[in-house]
């Protein structure tokens, strides 16, 4: 691992913090599929099945605190237990990832609930800004990479409030801010039917019902 180099001298640790390493350390590891895990919250040694209770709320290991954990991409043998920087709660849920950065908020999304971004490599994080549009509440949540514009991208769906309509906000990792990209879309009035949604390049997908039709939509996070 390199985090325990950054400690070793101020040069090394501006050498391992630049963009341009971490560009050609990146390039190296998905041309190569090195270092390739699976990152789980779960719970910890699960003795029985859920089957063998008729009410899983009776499931002892339930009671017991998650814990973060990587598992080997090929034998799912348990690798490692992370510390995760904000500590272990129970409303976590991940909701993107994209080369080795994580996205975390609450498993029920408001208005208020933070987004964080965890890179559990080198054991960092960054909280994003507050959203200010607190008129609205919470369809959608992705995060992923947008190699057309080399940045990290956000994208939140919000509801309108006693309306179908919504409206769509996109933070980037580069500029550490949300921008509003149409608040009232007045020609698309839909109903949802997959609330998590998909990320690849840079491209959001949603599954929208607009009765009888059912239709993916598709949403550029660059453009």
């Amino acid at each position: 691992s390199l985090v325990r180099f950054l400690c070793a001298c101020k040069s090394w640790s501006d050498l391992i913090n630049s963009s341009s390493f971490i560009t050609t350390q990146l390039n190296r590891n998905v041309t190569k599929h090195l270092h390739v895990s699976l990152l789980c919250l779960h719970y910890p040694d699960l003795k029985r099945p859920f089957e063998f209770y008729e009410n899983y709320e009776d499931y002892p290991d339930l009671k017991r605190e998650l814990e973060w954990s990587l598992f080997s991409n090929e034998t799912f043998e348990h690798c490692s237990k992370l510390n995760h920087p904000l500590g272990i709660k129970k409303d976590y849920r991940v909701y993107g990832s994209s080369n080795g950065l994580v996205c975390i908020s609450d498993d029920k999304l408001d208005t208020k609930s933070p987004i964080h971004i965890w890179n559990p490599s080198v054991r960092k994080f960054r909280t994003l800004p507050m959203s200010t549009n607190v008129k609205f509440r919470y369809i959608a949540l992705q995060f992923g990479f947008h190699p057309g514009v080399n940045d990290y991208k956000v994208v939140r769906m919000l509801r309108v409030h006693k309306d179908d309509a919504f409206a769509v906000e996109v933070y980037s990792l580069s500029t550490d801010s949300w921008k509003m990209v149409e608040e009232r879309p007045l020609w698309l009035k839909c109903t949802w039917q997959n609330h998590r949604g998909t990320f690849y390049n840079g491209v959001t997908y949603h599954i929208i019902e607009k009765f009888p039709l059912f239709s993916v939509m598709s949403f550029d996070s660059g453009s």
